[in-house]
């Protein structure tokens, strides 16, 4: 890491920056498309429909379960709405909570980066449509637990990503304001739910996203979690 996170700004007793680092969960911290896959073909095998490879669902996934699963059954031909879908979607729910840990990994420096950033006094929170009570039971799983200020997930209560208001609850949550904070993430809804909130943005490559990610209109664009250092020494305000 060339620019080490706790070199930010404390010097001559200045607030660190940013203050507070907003991180997306599935595709940014965590690789979860193996386990979202095993759990939304168990689900369409419930109703003896075809399984979906690993490709087609990581481009669902961003917006939470609900649309994963309309998604899913509109790929296999078999479209659900209403009723149908939040049946479809409870289903899921029990089938993916036995999932949340089995093949899901982290990504790349994703551990050590938000240790580097914790440590250096900068407050941390996961922002993500996936459920609360998921997010928890990942986060303990992976260590972050302990290092995270704040969660705020698709059923926290504000309208989730990427509506800004997930953002704004999270920044209320750490008295954080939106200048002083910097979302990372890796799909449309993390990107527009930032701008929306007037938070500046780092996009990561090779999380899910069904629109390429140079398209998403991030402030910096990163390889990886490696480079966050760097990009977020370049967004610092004069």
């Amino acid at each position: 890491m060339n620019h080490t996170p706790a070199a930010t700004d404390t010097e001559c007793g200045r607030k660190p920056w940013p203050e507070a680092l907003l991180f997306d969960l599935d595709g940014t911290l965590i690789d979860s498309v193996p386990d979202l896959t095993a759990a939304t073909n168990e689900l369409l095998a419930q109703d003896s429909l075809a399984p979906l490879s690993i490709n087609v669902v990581r481009a669902m996934i961003g917006n939470g379960v609900k649309k994963l699963v309309e998604r899913a059954y509109a790929a296999a031909q078999s479209p659900v709405e209403g009723e149908a879908l939040d049946a479809a979607l409870d289903r899921m729910m029990a089938i993916y909570g036995r999932h949340l840990t089995g093949q899901t990994t982290l990504m790349s420096g994703a551990l050590d980066i938000v240790a580097a950033y914790h440590r250096a006094g900068v407050r941390i929170a996961v922002v993500t449509n996936k459920p609360e009570a998921f997010t928890h039971e990942l986060l303990k799983h992976f260590g972050f637990d302990a290092m995270v200020d704040a969660v705020v997930g698709g059923d926290t209560g504000p309208e989730r990503k990427p509506a800004p208001d997930m953002l704004e609850h999270a920044l209320a949550l750490m008295g954080v304001t939106a200048d002083r904070a910097i979302m990372v993430g890796d799909s449309p809804a993390d990107i527009d739910s930032a701008k929306a909130a007037g938070v500046p943005s780092i996009a990561v490559r090779g999380g899910y996203t069904n629109v390429p990610v140079e398209e998403l209109g991030a402030d910096i664009l990163i390889d990886s979690l490696k480079d966050l250092p760097q990009a977020i020494a370049a967004l610092k305000p004069n």
